[in-house]
């Protein structure tokens, strides 16, 4: 399944060299497939990316064991992408007659192409001429006869390709000498069971739940959600499912995507085995490291409810109502269970991460009931096959960390020779893991990413119809000794989120409904622990997290008042409060002056509705004189929280210029009242002294 250095054809070094300067070729080796590169018997540059390259793979049938004296089928694969036609060549077909001896065998001759021992050649054919960038197969049949007598076991099978060639600048050509490799899986029929699982998550982007335009993207045809529902249709495989998914589609109601409520349907509707994974896949394993009493709570996801999206249901309406009935029906919402249950599910499942103690073990049976049966990988336990496992009383079904390791490698792969590589070497691996009293399991890592196609081949090749979730936890057991993983320590990250929480807790006080913020909160903290994270991506999600709660602490608080200067004993102070949550929010604000000449009132109740500014006058009075006073503002939640940082604001009094201004005033009317009394008297006596000179005139002209 490899191609290997091509081989250039024999001329003289210095024409072969200038033939490469002119053309500009770069040829070299190319890991394809599988298995590794053989040498080059010419030494070659190194290929880039771009390189013009001839692909060359072999199969075996994705190493689905042949039984003992059966033919063997191979498929060869040229893939042309040449700028030139591939001439007609021939390809040998080799068997390596002594059977791989373990697993580190299996993995060297897949990844590296060496193994011990010599190959014989069972057949040998032309190869056909293939158009530049054109891809062509051919297939070769090998009798029983001709590969003799050989017992089970994993068998090293290559191919090598020669004598074909493709045109360089100059009429030059350029010989393509191959070698591809993969194996043959000789077992009896029916001797190698196995049990798939397959887990089934989708992260949102806003690390809740996944909203109504995410859903409709996922379960439509072509998305992750609806693929993978294709790929496990008609198969055995048991199912493990993220809750939050059928939660994240029941919580919208009416509003949820027909292709949501479909594929909901649909997913309970399939004969597979299924359980739950906690709630968005969290790990139950750094919780027990973390020592808390109890796992982490799924959220309520009530207070999420919209009652609009839940319309009563349809009632038979009376040709002759009585006409006194007024009352509107009511919605029915469903309650948390309702909305995360998977129907159907076996119970006392729980899938935690690898890095597991027997301490821990110990406490997932405190935490979920001594009943529960663990899911771990071969590799957390010193020397453990995939069966059933018992420590110290406690029950594990362990998957064959390597086979597993290369079905997941298997599932994700769209090239189709990537793909029988992988499924090659989970075929190899399946043979040496079997044997044991219990059917070996396989299991798949967590991935939003799986080729429908490559999920649908794997489980067809590997998910054997008898094998039950009740026949795994009922087989005899054997004893283990738990050995923890490296992996960095997540439980200071973990301890850092549900800090967080509790200050978020409190600061969600302000709100009349606080699970429309902590709800997210947890189901956020939850992901952020999740089992398909590597360490670099844990990392992430811790810093997400952790940032996420420093901007909604931030969310509400004062603005910065502006110097407000106060001419008057008595006036409103206006103070601007943010909130930057989508949700009114109900706060306390206090004010507390530096000075006594200021009174204010001391407590102000706002209720700032969202995604906006809201000004508050506060009354103030000054008592006494002019001077300079500051004002500090705080918010607090009813409770009592501080919320947000203190404001102070700068207030100059001019409490004395009104007292000043009405004592002038009443001095100036009183001034104009004083000279207009005068001058009113002076006038009256003027007229009252003109009056008496007029009158002894006339009495002397009466008396003449």
């Amino acid at each position: 399944m490899t191609t290997t250095h091509p081989r250039e054809a024999s001329r003289p070094r210095a024409r072969r060299l200038l033939s490469r300067l002119a053309a500009a070729i770069v040829v070299g080796t190319l890991a394809f497939g599988g298995a590794s590169a053989a040498s080059a018997d010419d030494e070659t540059d190194a290929p880039t990316p771009a390189d013009p390259i001839v692909h060359f793979s072999v199969s075996t049938g994705s190493g689905t064991p042949i039984e003992p004296d059966g033919p063997l089928v191979s498929t060869i694969t040229l893939a042309n992408d040449t700028g030139s036609t591939l001439t007609a060549g021939s390809v040998a077909l080799q068997i390596g007659r002594d059977a791989l001896t373990n697993r580190e065998a299996l993995d060297q001759w897949l990844d590296e192409g060496t193994t011990s021992g010599t190959f014989h050649t069972l057949a040998t054919e032309p190869t056909p001429v293939i158009d530049r960038e054109t891809t062509d197969t051919m297939t070769v049949v090998v009798d029983a006869v001709e590969l003799g007598d050989l017992d089970e076991g994993v068998y090293p099978i290559r191919a090598r390709l020669s004598g074909a060639s493709t045109a360089v600048a100059g009429g030059e050509s350029l010989q393509w000498n191959l070698t591809a490799s993969t194996v043959l899986v000789i077992a009896e029929s029916g001797g190698r069971d196995s049990a798939v699982l397959v887990p089934i998550t989708a992260t949102p982007e806003n690390g809740s739940l996944l909203t109504a335009d995410e859903l409709s993207a996922l379960t439509a045809e072509g998305g992750a959600l609806a693929g993978q529902l294709d790929a496990v249709s008609g198969t055995t495989a048991v199912l493990a499912i993220d809750p939050a998914i059928p939660a994240a589609i029941r919580i919208l109601g009416t509003r949820a995507p027909d292709t949501a409520t479909r594929w909901l349907s649909e997913l309970e509707a399939l004969p597979n085995e299924v359980f739950a994974l906690q709630f968005g896949d969290a790990d139950a394993t750094v919780q027990a490291h973390a020592g808390l009493p109890e796992p982490l709570a799924t959220p309520d996801l009530t207070p999420l409810l919209l009652a609009d999206d839940f319309p009563p249901a349809e009632e038979l309406v009376d040709a002759t109502p009585a006409p006194t009935s007024t009352a509107d029906a009511e919605a029915t919402l469903p309650d948390n269970e309702q909305l995360t249950t998977l129907i159907g599910a076996e119970q006392g499942l729980l899938w935690p991460r690898s890095d597991v103690t027997t301490a821990d073990l110990a406490v997932f049976g405190d935490y979920f009931g001594e009943d529960v049966t663990t899911i771990l990988p071969s590799t957390s336990f010193i020397g453990a096959s995939a069966g059933r496992m018992t420590v110290d009383g406690h029950d594990a079904l362990v998957a064959d960390a390597t086979a597993s390791a290369r079905l997941s490698a298997a599932v994700e792969a769209t090239d189709p020779a990537v793909l029988d590589r992988e499924l090659t070497a989970a075929a190899g691996h399946l043979f040496f893991a079997a044997g044991g009293a219990t059917p070996t399991i396989l299991a798949l890592d967590r991935s939003e990413t799986r080729s429908p196609s490559a999920v649908r081949a794997a489980l067809s090749a590997f998910a054997s119809p008898a094998v039950t979730l009740d026949e795994l936890r009922a087989a005899p057991p054997s004893s283990a000794t738990p050995t923890r993983a490296d992996s960095i320590d997540r439980v200071p990250g973990l301890n850092a989120m549900l800090a967080d929480e509790e200050r978020l807790t409190e600061f969600a006080t302000i709100l009349t409904e606080p699970a429309q913020l902590l709800s997210p909160t947890r189901i956020r903290v939850l992901r952020a622990i999740g089992v398909g994270l590597d360490d670099a991506a844990f990392t992430a999600a811790v810093a997400a997290q952790e940032e996420r709660a420093r901007t909604t602490l931030d969310a509400v608080g004062i603005q910065q008042p502006k110097p407000v200067q106060l001419f008057t004993s008595a006036a409103p102070l206006p103070v601007w409060v943010r909130n930057d949550l989508p949700w009114d929010v109900n706060l306390s604000l206090l004010g507390t002056p530096s000075d006594l000449r200021l009174d204010i009132q001391p407590v102000t109740e706002v209720t700032a509705p969202p995604a906006g500014s809201t000004r508050v006058d506060i009354p103030i009075e000054a008592r006494v004189a002019s001077g300079d006073v500051q004002v500090t503002f705080r918010l607090t939640s009813p409770t009592g929280v501080p919320i947000g940082q203190a404001a102070t604001a700068d207030v100059t009094l001019r409490a004395d210029w009104e007292g000043i201004g009405l004592g002038i005033l009443g001095g100036v009317i009183a001034l104009l009242l004083v000279l207009g009394t005068i001058r009113t008297v002076r006038r009256r006596r003027t007229q009252s002294e003109a009056t008496d000179e007029a009158e002894p005139a006339t009495d002397d002209a009466g008396e003449r």
